[in-house]
């Protein structure tokens, strides 16, 4: 046990700070794939207290040089949820694509695990996370994975939904254009997409979503407001939700309470 914590601390040391040198991380793994592949396997993949991995470190780093070498070594698991529930998939979902370079290791991620994956705690997909944080071209790289638009979490939020509460009008463009995008969902409130965007002031938007729903319903965008009546405005939450927007690069849902996965 002594050996192995030993290990693990020096392995964390040289992995997880957002400064991880690709090329000692790399001596590292073929020091350890020499002793054998298990050892390997078994390095790549712990997890400290909370649950992180070295992959969650770096994808959340936005560090992709390392995390290109980690899934060089065919033994990472990129399906491994945190102890907040969140998988490297999802966690990667709010980096930023800087260059080609990025936006392939990205790729290369997206076919090795599930997209669609959802967090244990709250039901968070990687779409509905990117969605929140305004991460466009990471929304375009998972629907060609296959990410599904509709997937609603715990609350019945979908990315749609998270997109319109903060008038990210290409995001939600993006979503609407996807043939399979269900613009009348409601989420477990009664509200949808187009009632969020415009009870948060976001008139374009919600004009946006309007124009791709179902006209024949007969409605405005302004009669589902007065049907029902608020206890009080969407930017005030319920008691029972604390603030919308931690700091990333732990995951957020803008409309729902979210867990620190990177501490």
């Amino acid at each position: 046990k002594t050996a192995v914590s030993l290990i693990q601390q020096e392995w964390f040391q040289i992995s997880s700070p957002a400064d991880a040198d690709p090329n000692m991380v790399e001596d590292y793994m073929d020091t350890f794939e020499e002793f054998s592949r298990h050892l390997l396997h078994r390095i790549v993949n712990m997890a400290d207290v909370n649950g992180n991995t070295a992959i969650h470190y770096a994808v959340s780093h936005g560090n992709f040089d390392v995390v290109s070498i980690l899934l060089d070594s065919k033994v990472c698991d990129v399906s491994k949820q945190n102890k907040a529930g969140y998988t490297c998939i999802m966690l990667v979902s709010l980096a930023e694509i800087k260059n080609d370079t990025h936006r392939l290791v990205v790729q290369r991620l997206f076919q090795l695990g599930d997209v669609n994956a959802k967090a244990m705690q709250n039901g968070q997909t990687a779409l509905m996370l990117a969605a929140s944080h305004g991460r466009l071209e990471m929304i375009k790289l998972l629907l060609d994975a296959g990410a599904e638009p509709n997937v609603q979490d715990n609350d019945g939020s979908t990315a749609l939904m998270c997109a319109a509460e903060h008038g990210y009008m290409e995001i939600v463009r993006v979503l609407l254009a996807h043939p399979d995008t269900e613009v009348c969902l409601a989420d477990n409130d009664g509200s949808t997409a187009l009632t969020i965007a415009m009870e948060a002031g976001h008139k374009d938007t919600a004009l946006l979503i309007y124009a791709n729903s179902n006209f024949s319903r007969g409605s405005s965008p302004y009669s589902s407001l007065r049907m029902r009546k608020r206890p009080s405005p969407r930017s005030t939450p319920p008691p029972s939700r604390p603030p919308r927007t931690p700091p990333p690069p732990s995951p957020a849902r803008s409309r729902r309470t979210s867990t620190s996965t990177i501490n």
